[in-house]
């Protein structure tokens, strides 16, 4: 199990840099990335107005300003409303991206890997767009709703490293098994395979959730990157994008395999079972010499 998962990992990171993927990865980009630019362009310095006249009003913020403000770090009030736009705009892009991906992406990526290494594998359509389409805004609405349960818990230091991931995992493992199977599997082998492999699937899709943490980094750097916030969350949109084109490819590798392993089982014990016999047949007794069923001629 372990060698098929970091077999499957390693070719996913070599199908990364394939002309073909990075190409697809532009197309999640211009949509999600245009929607960030013209929101930024339009809406960022009033929503940042916006929030700091909110903040201001909290009587408990403006305690921690005016003692801000006695030590002399003022310029961290500057700082807050943009950290709050950011805090709220980065988590909904994420999971547009990764519903792009899904939709526009996870197909081709899957006919991709198939072409390459299963071209004999038979494809049986067991899912369509519609139902695809269907289960991944199911799937995102219920982790939203998770996400914003937990946000309590994201106080706490050592599960603020544990909680959104494992979230963001679940919505991964969820959305691309289910669509990685949909050209190749019937609904029958989708469901079998998803509920014997679910435990390794909810582990890639944790890890592909550790992943999609790293282009946040981006914001820690310095808080001089509020300044080029709109920019900057296009380029995270776009490092997202490959994060989950990454992840696409990794349970593409590893499924594709295991749907391959689970016909090639199911073919073998069909060779291997026994031909029931034809049950002989009654033929009716001869007819006597000059006579019809007993009655004379």
């Amino acid at each position: 199990m372990t060698r098929r998962l970091l077999d499957a990992f390693w070719r996913a990171a070599a199908y990364c840099v394939h002309p073909k993927v990075i190409a697809l990865s532009l197309a999640p980009l211009a949509i999600v990335g245009s929607a960030a630019a013209l929101l930024g362009y339009f809406f960022w310095e009033p929503a940042v107005a916006s929030v700091r006249a909110t903040l201001e009003d909290w009587t408990l913020l403006a305690v921690l300003f005016s003692w801000l403000d006695s030590i002399g770090a003022s310029g961290f009030r500057s700082v807050v409303a943009p950290l709050v736009i950011v805090a709220l705009a980065v988590p909904a892009f994420v999971v547009a991206s990764l519903v792009v991906v899904a939709w526009l992406m996870t197909p081709a990526i899957v006919r991709l890997v198939a072409a390459r290494r299963f071209p004999q594998l038979e494809r049986r359509e067991g899912g369509g767009f519609w139902q695809s389409l269907v289960w991944s805004l199911v799937c995102t609405l219920a982790a939203l709703v998770a996400l914003v349960a937990s946000i309590p818990l994201w106080f706490i230091p050592p599960l603020v490293l544990v909680v959104p991931p494992v979230i963001w995992g679940w919505l991964t493992y969820r959305v691309f098994a289910n669509d990685v199977l949909a050209l190749h599997a019937t609904r029958d082998e989708r469901r079998r395979l998803i509920g014997e492999q679910r435990w390794p699937l909810f582990g890639m899709g944790v890890v592909s959730g550790y992943l999609g943490a790293a282009p946040s980094l981006l914001w820690a750097v310095s808080a001089l990157a509020l300044v080029f916030a709109p920019l900057l969350i296009v380029v995270s949109i776009w490092l997202y994008t490959l994060v989950f084109a990454f992840s696409a490819l990794w349970f593409a590798h590893y499924l594709l395999a295991a749907l391959r392993d689970l016909r090639g089982v199911e073919d073998a014990a069909l060779a291997v079972a026994p031909v029931p016999a034809e049950p002989a047949r009654l033929l009716p007794p001869p007819a006597r010499n000059g006579t019809h069923d007993g009655i004379a001629a």
